[in-house]
């Protein structure tokens, strides 16, 4: 199997560091990582910066405020309305199980902070595993559609399953936050720049570990 550490050091030392997630709070982090389900970042950051304006970003004031007004600061990110229950479904959890505190939420083993996450209505795999590594900084490898796609075209799995890819990059590298911090976002920037749909392969820094241009 193509050496994961390898495929790290390569991408590493053609994009840098991408100092992700960009969120200036855990909570931040953790509406960031709702907001972003179906949509770009971009979009994301208008609805972060319109909650901010209006001293929002908050669980609290997030839980109490009015549906139809949080609809309206969210917008840019699409699908607000889901996206409103979905916020309202995390903070509903926070306080009722954790009195609002996001410490108390985090200091727990990893498989039972996920299996928690996961009780909420809203937040699946990705998201749940984007606030354990983001937001709780701990370590476990998020898995996106970027990420099945490179290891898929990279010929290491032909394998689909979220928890299966999962385990493979654990199984593979050091359980170390940082790393799984800089390698999902080296792997987002790789899908976004060059593996695309459509990739760019001549250009691409794995063409020399990948044969998918040469097998299509």
């Amino acid at each position: 199997m193509k050496s994961l550490k390898n495929i790290y050091q390569t991408l590493c030392n053609h994009f840098g560091s991408q100092h992700w997630w960009p969120g200036e709070s855990p909570f931040e982090v953790i509406v960031g990582a709702i907001l972003t389900q179906q949509t770009s970042w971009n979009n994301v950051e208008k609805a972060i910066n319109n909650l901010k304006k209006e001293n929002l970003l908050d669980s609290k004031k997030i839980r109490d405020i009015k549906n139809e007004k949080l609809e309206k600061l969210i917008q840019s990110s699409g699908y607000y309305r889901q996206k409103t229950k979905k916020l309202k479904n995390f903070m509903n959890f926070l306080w009722e199980k954790y009195n609002g505190r996001l410490e108390k939420l985090f200091n727990q083993p990893i498989p039972k902070l996920r299996e928690n996450l996961l009780s909420v209505n809203g937040i699946g795999k990705e998201t749940a595993d984007s606030i354990i590594l983001y937001a709780a900084n701990k370590p476990i490898f998020v898995i996106d559609t970027y990420t099945v796609r490179l290891i898929n075209r990279l010929e290491i799995t032909k394998e689909k399953d979220y928890n299966k890819i999962q385990q493979l990059f654990q199984k593979n590298l050091p359980q170390d936050t940082q790393l799984f911090n800089e390698f999902h976002a080296l792997i987002v920037k790789l899908g976004k720049d060059y593996c695309k749909k459509k990739p760019r392969c001549d250009e691409c820094p794995l063409r020399m570990k990948c044969n998918y241009q040469k097998s299509n």
